[in-house]
């Protein structure tokens, strides 16, 4: 029995706007700052996460170029999903505003370390690693599987000298190559 092409075409659209977008979440761009990156090291408390974070720096990328005074909001909704809400400003501090909403699931088995995120519908192809964390919660390291990727994350726009020493330590401990970092102003 065949299928007429009238019922064929948005299927064959379906599964190739999924493969288009999955293929687009996996080409990597820039260097690789951490060829073998580790699993995260810590359980996370999603409550605990959520709420508002400074970026203190990161690895360049095509998404963030340009971009101060960045910031990530997570909310957990009851149904365990993640909100998010990533803020820079263009060109400096005091340039324009972008925001960008999206989504992130737990991947199962991870403590809560793994989420796989989306920015594009219900599409979840992006990972977000949080590699490690204070313990309380002021100050987090996020990577994912490609080593092209990081972002160092605080709980205040101007964390102390020992702090960012801490996070840079840690980084470096962790595998990172710290001359790829590109430091954040707030």
């Amino acid at each position: 029995m065949t299928m007429p092409v009238k019922r064929l075409f948005p299927i064959a659209l379906v599964v190739g706007a999924a493969v288009a977008l999955s293929a687009c979440a996996t080409f990597q761009r820039g260097p690789v700052g951490n060829a073998a990156v580790p699993q995260p090291s810590k359980a996370v408390d999603l409550n605990r996460y959520a709420g508002l974070w400074y970026e203190l720096g990161r690895y360049e990328n095509g998404f963030e170029r340009d971009c101060e005074g960045v910031t990530a909001r997570y909310t957990v909704r009851d149904d365990g999903i993640v909100e998010i809400l990533n803020t820079c400003r263009r060109d400096s501090v005091t340039g324009p505003s972008k925001s960008s909403s999206g989504k992130a699931k737990v991947v199962e088995g991870s403590e809560n370390a793994k989420l796989k995120v989306s920015f594009f519908g219900p599409f979840y192809v992006g990972d977000y690693w949080v590699l490690d964390r204070a313990d309380d919660y002021s100050w987090s390291i996020v990577g994912e599987p490609s080593g092209r990727y990081l972002w160092l994350l605080t709980r205040t726009a101007q964390p102390s000298d020992e702090t960012r020493e801490t996070i840079m330590n840690r980084a470096r401990d962790l595998g990172y190559d710290l001359s790829l970092i590109r430091a954040t102003q707030h």
